[in-house]
């Protein structure tokens, strides 16, 4: 159980000026009261979660609940609004810590799906590498040619394995 400060604000109106001073003996005062304990005891039964993300429902609902209460009053509640939900600083320290962990393991799934595809594209062009060794050749040239494209002092061209063999003494072709 975490202990919240919850302010909310009653818009109320009288609507039966006798029985607001007859039913009752100090109707702003029993109004406020009622609303508070109302308050307490709707939030104490809900979550955190439902307290930040469901506010608009529990506004409707406490406003029915009161205006249902103080009609014997001649009391008519128009509106009740949330202002704010205070947690306490420790609470909301764990809370942004679990926002970033959350943000963390979107961020870790978004990546390994990347890398999956990656792997596929990879699995697919080795697919195609192997039935077709000419393409190994062609990919070759191509990176040779991005490599001179480039400004660079030194050149190193690997020589294909089939050269090296013809190069060898007692080797004929």
């Amino acid at each position: 159980n975490v202990s919240v400060k919850v302010n909310a604000v009653v818009y109320f109106r009288v609507m039966d000026p006798r029985r607001a001073i007859v039913e009752v003996e100090n109707y702003h005062y029993a109004t406020s009261q009622l609303a508070q304990t109302t308050l307490r005891s709707m939030h104490g039964g809900a979550g955190l979660d439902d307290l930040r993300s469901q506010r608009e429902i529990l506004n409707q609902q406490l406003q029915h609940i009161l205006d249902e209460r103080t009609d014997p009053w001649g009391i008519k509640v128009s509106a009740v609004e949330v202002k704010h939900v205070d947690l306490p600083p420790d609470m909301q320290r764990a809370m942004a810590r679990q926002a970033e962990a959350e943000r963390e393991k979107r961020a870790k799934i978004i990546h390994a799906e990347g890398e999956l595809q990656a792997s596929e594209a990879l699995v697919k062009a080795a697919g195609v590498f192997a039935a077709e060794p000419i393409t190994i050749t062609l990919r070759y040239l191509q990176t040779l040619t991005e490599i001179a494209s480039e400004k660079n002092s030194t050149i190193i061209f690997p020589l294909p394995i089939e050269l090296l063999n013809l190069l060898r003494p007692g080797k004929t072709s």
